[in-house]
């Protein structure tokens, strides 16, 4: 039974460590930075422009519909290199590639269906 939780203990040590860490440079931080506020500093700071106007601008939906579609594909990545190095293995080669084309059919699908709804002309 001590092994069993010896992985557990190990895990909850490292986890306080990170905890104090991050709870110990924060409170460095907040000790020794100087706090001399004025009121250019005061000011929301914006890509390096200065803000003009009020602070409420409206956006593109179009830029959010690309941000989505590359989260898409970047997730389609993200399973394709493991699918590719697991692909070789003995017993697995007949199962990912099915699992790999209902992914990938269901990624066709969603691009399909932005192409058709006009999502991705840039007008």
């Amino acid at each position: 039974m001590p092994d069993y939780f010896h992985g557990y203990t190990v895990v909850g040590l490292v986890a306080v460590a990170g905890v104090l860490f991050v709870a110990v440079s924060f409170g460095a931080g907040r000790l020794l930075r100087p706090t001399v506020p004025t009121p250019e500093k005061l000011l929301p700071y914006e890509c390096g422009v200065d803000p003009v106007g009020e602070g409420w601008a409206h956006t593109q939906i179009r830029y959010y519909v690309y941000a989505f579609l590359y989260v898409i594909f970047a997730v389609d990545s993200v399973f394709l290199f493991p699918w590719a190095t697991i692909f070789a293995a003995d017993g697995y080669g007949g199962v990912t590639l099915v699992e790999m084309f209902v992914f990938l059919g269901f990624l066709s699908v969603g691009l399909l269906y932005a192409w058709k709804k006009g999502v991705l002309e840039w007008t």
